[in-house]
């Protein structure tokens, strides 16, 4: 059998925690909170999985969550969504992001991804027949803009953004927008698929969002997750938010991928977020940030700038010359701590001697992981 996807093999997400388990390692390597959820979710939760809501939900999402999340949409950004029309909820931001590219990039045609970048934008593109184009970004994790005018062409029919970026924490500016609405009035072909699944996860700059921008309304699609949001990452409900025109076509792929997202997981959340300040978000996970950026200043590691997302970037050219393979892998077997190296997120293995430690962790955890490290 020929295989449609040759390049694809196990994940550095997968194989780091791997390690971590073969070497009783404390794993800061894949991006999963190891803290207990909200009580009142799990509330919500237990009440709805006693009810009759057991069914399909339909196929756009449970009418409730689908009415809360246009009204969250308008008080986080300014922007009025119709929530029958314009929202829908999918099995996770994966599945989200899979079934746009599907329904919205022709055979033939290329994807810009912006490098470091998660690896699940690449495999949709592949198998639509697309050609994924990468481009590095600056060595400050910012968009490199005249290399992507210079980039882009008539064929090109996405560019993938992800803001808060993981993995290195950086956030857009404002002129960052700006550069891409200049970018889209040169080409009317282009669609931008927005990675926002760290939205409400901003600490001193709160976030800005392609919903702030009404000139690039009829031409985004946003990506957003429950699972970061609330840290449940397991349960794998997310949700898109396009026109109507670029959405209708999403459904299409959407209906035949999950056709519905799990019914009694949707109650819960439009239930919880009656209780719930989604805009204090930040200011839990800044607490996890400081802390772990506190405990770090005894280590030999340098700190990058954290602005979102729940993932710190550290440089360890001052510890070793390795390559951040060999560096992770020597973590986790001799100190006995599991991170991330860079080079995977990128197309070409770039080495610039930085890995992630994810902070979603309980204080202890936090504390033992670092103790290890202060011995490097």
């Amino acid at each position: 059998m020929q295989s449609k996807l040759p390049q694809v093999g196990t994940s550095i997400f997968s194989v780091m925690s791997q390690l971590a388990v073969e070497h009783q390692a404390i794993n800061l390597s894949q991006g999963f909170p190891n803290f207990a959820v909200d009580l009142r979710l799990r509330d919500c939760l237990s009440r709805w999985a006693q009810s009759d809501q057991h069914q399909y939900a339909p196929m756009s999402g449970y009418p409730p969550l689908l009415e809360r999340l246009a009204r969250l949409t308008k008080e986080s950004y300014g922007r009025i969504v119709n929530p029958t029309t314009e929202v829908l909820i999918t099995a996770g931001a994966t599945e989200g992001i899979f079934a746009t590219i599907q329904a919205l990039v022709p055979s033939g045609a290329e994807v810009i991804i912006l490098d470091p970048s998660y690896d699940c934008y690449e495999t949709p593109i592949v198998l639509c027949q697309a050609k994924p184009v990468r481009i590095a970004m600056r060595s400050d994790f910012t968009p490199d803009w005249e290399r992507i005018e210079n980039t882009v062409t008539a064929n090109t029919r996405m560019l993938i953004i992800n803001n808060p970026h993981n993995p290195s924490g950086r956030i857009w500016q404002k002129s960052d927008f700006l550069e891409l609405e200049r970018l889209l009035n040169l080409h009317p072909q282009l669609l931008v698929l927005s990675d926002e699944v760290y939205e409400y996860i901003t600490f001193e700059q709160a976030h800005i969002s392609v919903h702030h921008f009404p000139n690039l309304w009829d031409r985004i699609i946003t990506v957003s997750s429950f699972g970061k949001s609330f840290h449940i990452t397991g349960w794998k409900v997310g949700y898109l938010i396009a026109a109507a025109p670029l959405l209708s076509e999403i459904k299409k792929v959407h209906q035949f991928l999950v056709f519905s997202v799990n019914t009694v997981a949707q109650a819960a959340l439009n239930e919880y977020m009656d209780s719930v300040e989604i805009q204090q978000l930040g200011t839990f996970y800044q607490e996890k940030r400081d802390y772990f950026r506190h405990l770090m200043v005894g280590t030999r590691f340098d700190l990058l700038p954290c602005e979102g997302t729940y993932f710190q970037l550290v440089s360890y050219a001052s510890i070793s010359s390795e390559n951040d393979l060999d560096f992770t892998r020597r973590l986790v077997t001799e100190f006995g701590v599991a991170s991330v190296p860079l080079s995977p997120f990128y197309k070409d293995n770039i080495q610039n001697q930085c890995i992630r430690f994810c902070f979603a962790k309980d204080n202890q955890t936090l504390e033992q992981a670092v103790e290890r490290l202060r011995r490097i």
